[in-house]
């Protein structure tokens, strides 16, 4: 039985969230598999434009956070959707190991991704609900806050206290990881309205290769649902 929990508490039956737990993350471990995937990806980018089923899921992504009074528009779009702007810009981020890889992941399935340090969460039990009225969460080092009510979160649950840590637009600057973190879990944001089962499951499968790769130990990987 797994020592996590995750409660799926979200009103769209057709968003799942897929789930990659990892321990043991090496940042000092080259990563040629990934660099030279990352590489070309971004030169695809800045050549072609998203191709239909991708932007398919560009747009499912955009669905996912349509709820109540919350609409993906100006800085309240999908991550991803950031992600291909800088890519195409020649900006894109490189930062260590573990975030270059839910990056790559990001831009290739146009999907956005959560990642955080489960030790700086002090917990392993989450749920995944809509933002509550007058939640809000800072999200960079400059003190910027992120308006959370109506918005998808994933929240850490300690001794019965909620906290929103993560979101498909931003997340927490408390759990957001560092070059020290070592257990790690990414949270895959997935329209199956505009996806397919197979299609998620070969974009966990990618992001478990490129953990392995630097000997990350994938301890789970999951697909929440409300069926």
């Amino acid at each position: 039985m797994s020592e996590y929990t995750f409660d799926y508490q979200l009103p769209k039956t057709e968003t799942k969230i897929g789930i990659v737990i990892a321990r043991e993350v090496r940042l000092d471990l080259a990563q040629p598999k990934l660099n030279a995937r990352l590489n070309d990806l971004i030169e695809l980018r800045k050549q072609k434009e998203l191709t239909h089923d991708e932007d398919q899921l560009r747009e499912g992504s955009r669905d996912i956070l349509r709820n109540g009074k919350y609409r993906p528009t100006g800085r309240g779009k999908p991550a991803s959707e950031y992600l291909l702007r800088e890519a195409i810009a020649g900006q894109f981020p490189r930062i260590n190991a573990m975030v270059d890889i839910n990056n790559y992941i990001s831009l290739k399935y146009m999907v956005p991704i959560s990642l955080w340090d489960v030790e700086l969460a002090k917990t392993k039990s989450y749920c995944f609900r809509l933002g509550k009225p007058g939640e809000s969460y800072i999200f960079n080092a400059t003190g910027q806050i992120l308006d959370l009510e109506d918005l998808v979160c994933g929240v850490a649950i300690q001794n019965g206290t909620e906290q929103p840590i993560v979101t498909p637009v931003k997340d927490s600057l408390a759990t957001k990881t560092t070059d020290q973190s070592r257990h790690v879990v990414y949270a895959v944001y997935y329209s199956m309205r505009k996806g397919s089962k197979a299609h998620l499951e070969a974009l966990l499968a990618e992001t478990q290769e490129l953990l392995e790769e630097i000997q990350a130990v994938v301890v789970e990987n999951l697909v929440l649902r409300k069926d």
